[in-house]
């Protein structure tokens, strides 16, 4: 699921940073795998932070805060993170002015985030659904559902609950599924994940790994 997140970024980049003269050449693929890890980590350290419910919203087709695609993402506080985040990055490691990174970083994250909805969305595409996505940033690989064992339940139904009136304040969802429990279950997940990822290399894992994609 990350390298399908990567060729997100990619196609997103290529006027971005490809064609972005404020981008070294030599810099191209190192910003999209910069970009790449940025939106992939924000999602899991939100999902460890017990913010499952957060990324559920994220991920509603029509909410208000993601209605004007791309544009309306920016008035969301993860994605706002994520643009911090990777501008910090642009400018520490790859020497850019905060000007251009933050033209780099405000273009390229708000429209991957976009993109990535629209194809978990898509009920044509099962190779991109929400569950693979945190499956894959959980650890559990991107054919893991981790509520499917023995619930059968999935999240685009949980997206269901908080768009079409469900039960979405108390504990069970509809369908009978409790929801605390769903977001404990992430939550353990995502810290473990992110425990194993600093003690096999610190921060840059994620980023080695995505850079692996590059052919």
């Amino acid at each position: 699921m990350l390298e399908q997140l990567f060729d997100l970024v990619r196609g997103a980049g290529q006027k971005t940073v490809v064609e972005n003269p404020d981008v070294p050449n030599e810099y191209n693929n190192d910003v999209m795998a910069e970009a790449t890890s940025t939106v992939a980590g924000g999602l899991k350290n939100v999902m460890a932070g017990g913010g499952l419910e957060n990324i559920i919203s994220l991920f509603q087709r029509g909410g208000q805060q993601n209605a004007g695609g791309a544009g309306g993402l920016l008035k969301n506080p993860m994605v706002t993170m994520m643009i911090g985040h990777l501008i910090s990055k642009l400018t520490g490691k790859y020497n850019m002015s905060p000007a251009s990174a933050s033209n780099v970083a405000t273009n390229l994250v708000p429209n991957v985030l976009d993109k990535l909805i629209q194809k978990t969305q898509d009920p044509n595409n099962s190779s991109f659904t929400l569950d693979k996505l945190i499956g894959s940033l959980t650890g559990g690989g991107s054919d893991d559902n981790i509520t499917q064992q023995g619930s059968g339940f999935n999240f685009q139904d949980l997206i269901s609950n908080f768009t079409g009136g469900g039960n979405n304040g108390g504990n069970s969802g509809k369908g009978g599924f409790d929801l605390q429990d769903i977001i404990s279950k992430v939550t353990d997940r995502a810290r473990n994940n992110i425990g194993n990822e600093s003690q096999s290399g610190g921060g840059s894992g994620l980023f080695d790994l995505i850079k692996g994609f590059i052919k």
